[in-house]
């Protein structure tokens, strides 16, 4: 399907830039916000950006492509001797409580009685469930609080907006700054460019329904357990 309106936070990043560049193709109307315009940080930032683009109708695709695992120091935590309250404190700033705000001000933007979507880049390892080989405390919990976030939206949102639906979506493993230092051990064939990931994920997209809302999704569309 072709959506008509959409926006991309975080379109500045690798992903982002994709999917918004292959919605554009589509023959989507595409808003491109990055850090300059909208910092997940900075609520009034983002109550600001989604009333100027409310001014113009209903959007009815937003994409939070946003997302933080480390700061190119020593990177995620691989011990409980490297948690740190500031690392935690960040992660949930840009992982969970920045999309949720997101979300505050984007999802009363959906249209009425017509098909719409919510999309936040999540990840794999967010999955509690899926947890085996322990580490990233910090990214693993600020992902599995935003897959919570995700569910409790859907449930008020089947409600205000029964016809649209919010996911969480893994893109899998992408040529991006944030992957860069954790490649070698990525297998054959699961590092994704940029543009494979996004076509995947808009593939995704396209075929959700309403009553997939509150889940999380792979780029291959299979269901995440959380």
């Amino acid at each position: 399907m072709v959506w008509k309106r959409a926006v991309v936070v975080g379109a500045s990043g690798g992903i982002g830039s994709a999917l918004a560049g292959q919605l554009q193709d589509q023959g989507t109307q595409v808003h491109r916000l990055s850090r300059g315009v909208l910092d997940l940080t900075d609520e009034e930032s983002i109550q600001t950006a989604a009333s100027v683009l409310g001014e113009d109708g209903p959007l009815d695709l937003i994409v939070v492509a946003t997302g933080y695992l480390h700061n190119g120091g020593e990177g995620p935590e691989k011990d409980w001797r490297h948690l740190s309250a500031d690392e935690l404190a960040h992660n949930f700033a840009i992982n969970a409580t920045g999309p949720a705000l997101v979300a505050k001000h984007f999802l009363p933007l959906l249209p009425e009685g017509e098909r719409g979507g919510f999309a936040v880049l999540s990840a794999r390892v967010g999955s509690i469930s899926d947890n085996r080989l322990g580490g990233w405390y910090s990214y693993r919990a600020s992902k599995a609080a935003l897959n919570m976030i995700i569910r409790t939206l859907s449930v008020e949102l089947a409600r205000k907006k029964p016809d649209a639906f919010c996911v969480a979506l893994h893109p899998g493993t992408v040529e991006t700054n944030l992957s860069q230092p954790f490649r070698r051990n990525v297998p054959d064939g699961k590092l994704f460019t940029p543009a494979y990931s996004a076509e995947k994920l808009l593939g995704v997209l396209s075929s959700l329904r309403p009553e997939q809302s509150g889940r999380c999704f792979d780029w291959a569309g299979q269901e995440i357990a959380p």
